[in-house]
């Protein structure tokens, strides 16, 4: 088989079929939650981390717009961190996950919103090659993290210091 390299990524057969790029099956559960709570879902290794971190929010129903970072030895504030806001020369969540080396059986964490200071545990359960770019998916919900925001009460509450 000849490979020509056509971008940073991946290979292309001659017949156009792309290779080299991976599906990855995914664990992530809320730390200390996961035989409770926890999400099975599967993402392109196309994808960045930022899509991940954009999909493990909303699979738990939380809110998007916060600080945060993938802490590769399950550690906030490591060096060995990809982080959403990143300082000097720290690695970017602006990476496809095909490109940060995961493999079957590693653990890793999400830290979410540097305030409330959520760590989703992250374990890779699979890792198969892919043919075509899929959207990310959840295959399995279980449980719920018990927390929401009442916007109502919110906007009520906040009417009372004016």
């Amino acid at each position: 088989m000849t490979l020509e390299r056509v971008t940073k990524n991946y290979y292309y057969t001659k017949q156009g079929k792309k290779i080299g790029m991976s599906r990855y099956t995914l664990k992530v559960y809320p730390e200390g939650l996961g035989r409770s709570v926890y999400r099975i879902m599967e993402i392109s290794g196309e994808d960045t981390l930022d899509t991940l971190c954009e999909f493990i929010v909303a699979s738990f129903g939380l809110t998007d717009g916060h600080l945060y970072e993938f802490c590769m030895d399950n550690r906030m504030y490591s060096t060995k961190n990809y982080q959403s806001d990143p300082e000097l020369d720290a690695p970017s969540t602006n990476i496809a996950i095909d490109n940060i080396g995961l493999v079957k059986g590693q653990k890793f964490a999400l830290h979410y919103d540097f305030g409330d200071d959520w760590m989703f545990m992250i374990h890779v359960q699979k890792v198969d090659d892919e043919s075509q770019t899929a959207e990310p998916e959840l295959l399995r919900s279980v449980g719920d993290v018990g927390f929401s925001v009442d916007w109502d009460d919110w906007d009520d509450e906040e009417d009372d210091y004016y």
